[in-house]
């Protein structure tokens, strides 16, 4: 592949974004365009794995400007993986927003598009300010999804939304300028081992990865998430929760890996505050009463689990927090759209308020009881052997109590899955249920989830199903990726070679 070609990937994105800005008729070309744009990105990004295989590393400075202008894009097996779920997860998002009828907000489709532009120039590029840029340009169409989906409450949510993310850009901007005062670059490649060798650059940095943590919704700074996320459409949510932390979580992987050279200093305060952030985050879904809440203090349990993996800094952990990650934006997605295909049709999240859906609405609960087996670690799915890699990592790296609490979690994790399918899945329907389903749509079913609501869960749970069976070729990416943050000199030499 032309290494100049990387640029596609955001370029793409942002013109179709425009274009469907001015045009709103016809309706069915947006769609497309919306929907062939995100398929033309997971093409792309397959291809991207394809050329990485075997350790391969691609570099360009867009429009051969001089280092220290330009802004480096730099792909390799992670972030090339990173881009495939990234694609997918836009892809799918987007089918179940035009189900659920979001698109119908003229300016859905081209604040998602350009969401995901800033997504994948976060994922590619190696320059810590380009880093703070598209993290915004992530940021800002989010803003408007927001505010412009979801009901009264969105407003309350989208305030503390954005003021949560103003001040903590504010402080990684602050951080970038500390960095280039103490280092004159923030160039990643240029900066490799000053965290680990010069206690100025590595305080500088310090502040970068405070601010990257909040965004990820790393304990004790988490409770933003919870009282964001679920106040959004379905689409909205799942979107978020497949895309905004991840890129966060991709960063710390790679600048700690870069940069920090992986100093082992460090990595026990790693270990404490991700086995804090595993527990205390299930803990929170204890009391919820609504699906999405459950779900997202579940996101705050399971970065945990994630980050645990750049904590036990080795071959096998790092392998595993990949895997994990890769996992969790998959499985996550999922149920937040099983879930929102049963909000969209009857009306409410909220537990108790129906049930009897697993007996009318089959392929819903299917996709469901998939994807929750798979985020509480059970076989055949791939939470079973993300939470397996990574518990023997643990194990290996001598962090017992890590793996302890990794297991307890995963326990207390089924149980709030189970409640989730006990307060909306099980049971029998109640009459007043039928009534307000007829209400809605005279002469409708109470089986009235529609196949394009149904389907973008169900694949989901279809793909965490595969890779827990075929596990062993994400494994195996997953060790690759692994490797390279391990050994980073093949990107150090795309960078600045």
């Amino acid at each position: 592949m032309n290494s100049a070609l990387l640029a596609v990937l955001v370029i793409v994105p942002l013109l179709a974004a425009a274009l469907l800005v001015v045009m709103r008729e016809p309706v069915a070309l947006r769609r497309v365009i919306l929907l062939g744009t995100n398929a033309f990105a997971l093409a792309f990004a397959v291809w991207l794995v394809v050329e990485t295989w075997g350790g391969q590393v691609l570099g360009h400075n867009i429009a051969l400007w001089p280092d220290g202008i330009a802004i480096p894009f730099v792909a390799d097996m992670f972030s090339a993986l990173m881009v495939v779920v990234t694609a997918l997860l836009s892809l799918v998002c987007s089918a179940f927003g035009v189900a659920s009828g979001d698109d119908d907000r003229h300016y859905f489709a081209p604040l998602v598009l350009t969401l995901s532009a800033g997504v994948y120039g976060a994922l590619l590029t190696a320059d810590l300010f380009n880093l703070f840029v598209f993290i915004e340009v992530m940021l800002l169409p989010s803003y408007g999804l927001i505010a412009m989906l979801g009901g009264m409450s969105r407003l309350s949510a989208g305030r503390l939304y954005v003021t949560m993310n103003l001040l903590t850009s504010t402080i990684l901007l602050a951080g970038v300028a500390l960095v280039y005062g103490a280092a004159g670059t923030v160039n990643i490649a240029e900066l490799a081992g000053l965290g680990k060798e010069s206690p100025v650059v590595g305080a500088a940095m310090g502040a970068v990865l405070i601010a990257l943590s909040i965004k990820a919704a790393v304990v004790p700074v988490h409770g933003w998430l919870a009282r964001t996320y679920p106040y959004t459409s379905p689409a909205v949510t799942a979107l978020f929760s497949g895309l905004h932390t991840k890129v966060a979580i991709y960063a710390i992987y790679r600048l700690y890996a870069v940069i920090f050279d992986g100093d082992s200093r460090y990595l026990w305060i790693g270990v404490l505050v991700m086995s804090a952030t595993m527990l205390i985050g299930v803990l929170g879904a204890v009391g919820e009463e609504t699906t999405r809440s459950i779900l997202a203090f579940h996101m705050v349990s399971q970065i945990g689990y994630i980050l645990l993996g750049v904590a036990l800094f080795g071959p096998i952990g790092l392998m595993a927090g990949i895997f994990y990650l890769l996992h969790h934006m998959i499985v996550k997605a999922s149920l937040f759209l099983s879930t929102g295909a049963v909000e969209v049709a009857y009306g409410t999240n909220e537990l108790g308020r129906i049930s009897g859906i697993a007996r009318t609405e089959p392929v819903v609960a299917a996709a469901f009881l998939g994807a929750a087996f798979s985020l509480a670690g059970l076989p055949p799915f791939s939470g079973f052997v993300a939470k397996l890699t990574l518990v023997t990592a643990a194990i290996s790296e001598e962090q017992i109590y890590a793996a302890v609490i990794a297991i307890i979690v995963s326990l207390l994790t089924l149980m709030s899955m189970l409640k989730i399918w006990k307060g909306v899945f099980w049971g029998r329907a109640h009459e007043d249920e039928v009534h307000a389903v007829s209400a809605r749509k005279p002469g409708a079913l109470l089986t009235h989830i529609s196949p394009s609501l149904a389907l973008p869960g169900l694949v989901l749970a279809a793909v965490t199903l595969s890779l827990g069976v075929g596990g062993q070729l994400l494994l195996a990416l997953s060790e690759q990726a692994a490797l390279g943050l391990l050994d980073p000199s093949a990107y150090i030499e795309a960078v600045i070679g």
